[in-house]
């Protein structure tokens, strides 16, 4: 009796496509759904205020409003090929690059996309934050001063 009432192995398949859906077409919806999440990422990198880098494999791009931003913002990040576009968005809108192979590295582990930055790494984004804001001003695209004091 029990022999009879056992599913096949096809059977099993088709009900489990009836009931959680086609494992390809779940599949498809993903990798649709990531493609639009990336297309949105990289879109971001014009706003940037600069993107830190290790030359070859990590990007990360960050984003900070004094007053409106608790801290500083990833507001894109990404790996080998996705870090390459990064760079490249970054090159055509002029948005500074700045080199520190550990600190990108640290800042694509730690932090997700929209996320900002933790505490332990203020230091460090700020420095970079600083210098990047000086050369802004070098080059006249700032007139304010950045940083208020006792803040």
């Amino acid at each position: 009796m029990e022999r009879r009432i056992k599913l096949t192995r096809h059977e099993l398949k088709e009900e489990l496509k009836q009931t959680e859906g086609d494992p390809w077409v779940k599949a498809r919806i993903r990798q649709k759904q990531r493609e639009i999440a990336r297309r949105r990422m990289l879109a971001e990198v014009p706003k940037a205020d600069v993107v830190i880098t290790n030359p070859t494999h990590y990007a990360v791009a960050l984003k900070y409003e004094l007053g409106k931003m608790v801290s500083p913002q990833v507001i894109a990040k990404g790996k080998n090929f996705l870090a390459q576009k990064i760079r490249e968005i970054a090159e055509m809108h002029k948005v500074p690059i700045y080199h520190d192979p550990p600190l990108a590295q640290l800042l694509y582990e730690k932090v997700e996309v929209g996320e900002f930055i933790p505490e332990e790494l203020y230091q460090a984004v700020a420095k970079v934050l600083a210098y990047v804001y000086m050369l802004k001003k070098k080059m006249g695209k700032i007139k304010e001063p950045i940083f208020k004091e006792n803040m």
